[in-house]
């Protein structure tokens, strides 16, 4: 299934595009997408240990499964105050 995954801050920045679309299996985990990631988009690799996902607006952790139709985010941490 064709998924797409909005970037944001530096992992947009590092990317330099705002979207990709990767092709991934029926019950991909979030751990496996970034892998993907990291495959198509090698220059992210940095940023994968710490890159937040977010499915259907909510944090997702590596074992969660990527659903079909999924609206999936992904940004650094970020700080501040």
């Amino acid at each position: 299934m064709k998924v797409s995954v909005r970037l944001f801050a530096a992992a947009r920045e590092l990317a330099a595009r705002e979207w990709v679309t990767l092709e991934i299996s029926p019950g991909t985990t979030v751990r496996e997408l970034k892998e993907r990631l990291a495959d198509t988009l090698p220059q992210l690799a940095p940023l994968l240990p710490k890159l937040l996902v977010a499915i259907n607006g909510a944090y997702a952790d590596l074992q969660t499964t990527v659903p079909e139709n999924a609206e999936i985010a992904c940004f650094p941490p970020v700080s501040g105050g």
